[in-house]
């Protein structure tokens, strides 16, 4: 019986974890020459630039998200798109909204294509959870402050496409009236939101 070689163990690595990165592949000690000279055998295909997985890889739809969040570790999911993964939207954006620090770079990503959010303080990093997709660490907002974003960004996203999250949340209980009237003040939407939620209850 032969022994398994780093091509075998990177294979199986990458087939149990869907995206890997370069880096990954230090702790394993197998040094990251092997995945570009896999992807040029067509063994390994290039995802998006710095990010492989094997050419019969069946991904979830939330994939783009996790591609992003490889290149981008810093950045939030936001609006439509943490609306589309939180399932509060019938819409499926074809690029991925994040959210930034006011002072940061933008993240030089080509694909997926980026809506890039900037903000600042408590509005950037409260109401933001982490999320496990395609084995790497995402981070979105949550339902409630994804919905108040929306209120804040209305001019981006739609006033219509706010209210239709704000109805959908409510109803599928995924944000109480509390956690919302909390993001709402943080986001200064606190009076726009008022009557809306009022009508809900």
């Amino acid at each position: 019986m032969r022994s398994e070689t780093q091509t075998d163990r990177l294979l199986r690595y990458i087939r149990r974890h869907g995206l890997v990165r370069p880096r990954q592949l230090d702790p394993l000690g197998i040094p990251r020459i092997v995945l570009k000279r896999l992807a040029d055998q067509g063994q390994l295909i290039r995802w998006s630039r710095g990010i492989y997985t094997v050419p019969d890889y069946d991904p979830t739809e939330h994939v783009d998200l996790a591609a992003v969040a490889a290149r981008a570790p810093k950045a939030v999911i936001c609006l439509l798109s943490a609306l589309r993964f939180h399932e509060l939207t019938t819409q499926n954006p074809f690029e991925v909204w994040i959210m930034i620090d006011r002072v940061a770079h933008r993240p030089v990503i080509a694909h997926p294509p980026l809506r890039v959010i900037r903000a600042s303080g408590k509005a950037l990093t409260e109401g933001m959870e982490t999320r496990r997709i395609e084995d790497i660490t995402v981070r979105i907002t949550n339902p409630a402050k994804t919905v108040v974003d929306c209120f804040r960004y209305r001019r981006i996203v739609g006033t219509d496409v706010a209210i239709e999250a704000l109805r959908d949340c409510w109803r599928q209980r995924k944000a109480t009236m509390d956690a919302l009237h909390h993001y709402a003040t943080i986001d200064r939407v606190a009076n726009l939101m008022r009557p809306y939620m009022e009508s809900l209850v």
